[in-house]
């Protein structure tokens, strides 16, 4: 199955269009039966996830595949390989498992810094002990690959990649990672469920790109296609991604989701595409 469940709501309130809040544990572990009952077998997690660790680790995840991501190294680790190897540890208690399908780095300029080749070395120790079968890195931005390039070898890249976001594909990185045999997740496909609001409800702070929001209304009314569907079916055109990150609030929607990429729309898809980051970036929405 190339869909994966993201479990940030499970320890937090995440997503702008999360009006539910942080999923309640007893809804997470419907979710979760859910899950394995359709075939989705990974889950994505993060230690700055809140408390999404812990829940899953009272739910049991035996049964999954999960990825978690290390929070940026500090600016005073005195000792790096005994950070990650503290952070690792911590993650497969709280957890309950006792190796990562992958483990990643939420913040991926940490592989460009001066204490990069430390970081490394000690994210490779623990993928040959076995602990990590795979380590890779999260990014925002394609030029974040620029600059790691070819100085490491990594198995996973978990990027964001949408209808308006399509930087991924149109730098090159996609093909390039993919010739490389590394994975590619694709993560914020409803751009934190911008993409899946009404017209009416998206907030006015995004009113400074009127043109796309009319486009991406009238393609939905012509077309008839429900936005979930459409986000889906745009992400999962591309052979190249081998996993879409999704996530939900309850049961009903990760059906929705399910039921939408089971039953795939051909296109044409709307050109929406932007290379606006403050439009891109959820980071830069406080600014707007």
């Amino acid at each position: 199955m190339k869909l994966a469940l993201g479990t940030a709501q499970f320890g937090m309130r995440y997503g702008l269009s999360n009006t539910l809040g942080k999923v309640p544990q007893q809804e997470a572990q419907k979710m979760l039966d859910f899950a394995l009952d359709n075939s989705i077998d990974l889950l994505d997690t993060a230690i700055s996830y809140g408390s999404s660790e812990e829940c899953l680790g009272h739910i049991g995840v035996v049964d999954f595949k999960v990825i978690t991501k290390l929070p940026p190294v500090p600016e005073n680790c005195a000792n790096i390989y005994d950070w990650v190897e503290e952070q690792i540890a911590a993650s497969r208690a709280r957890i309950g498992v006792d190796t990562f399908y992958g483990l990643l780095l939420h913040k991926a300029s940490d592989l460009m810094g001066a204490k990069a080749s430390e970081l490394y070395t000690a994210l490779d120790a623990h993928r040959k002990s076995g602990e990590v079968h795979k380590i890779g890195i999260s990014i925002y931005s394609p030029q974040e690959l620029d600059l790691i390039n070819e100085k490491f070898s990594i198995d996973i890249v978990q990027a964001p990649f949408n209808l308006i976001d399509r930087r991924l594909h149109a730098s090159g990185w996609l093909h390039r990672l993919k010739s490389r045999g590394i994975e590619v997740h694709a993560r914020s496909i409803f751009l934190q469920g911008l993409l899946l609001m009404p017209l009416s409800d998206i907030p006015t702070k995004f009113n400074r790109w009127p043109d796309l929001w009319m486009r991406w209304n009238q393609w939905r009314l012509e077309n008839a296609v429900a936005p979930i569907k459409a986000c889906i079916s745009f992400v999962n055109q591309f052979e190249e991604i081998d996993r879409m990150i999704v996530g939900a609030t309850s049961v009903r929607e990760l059906q929705e989701i399910t039921n939408s990429f089971s039953n795939n729309f051909v296109g044409p898809f709307p050109n929406l595409e932007s290379f606006d980051e403050m439009l891109l970036n959820p980071s830069n929405w406080n600014s707007l």
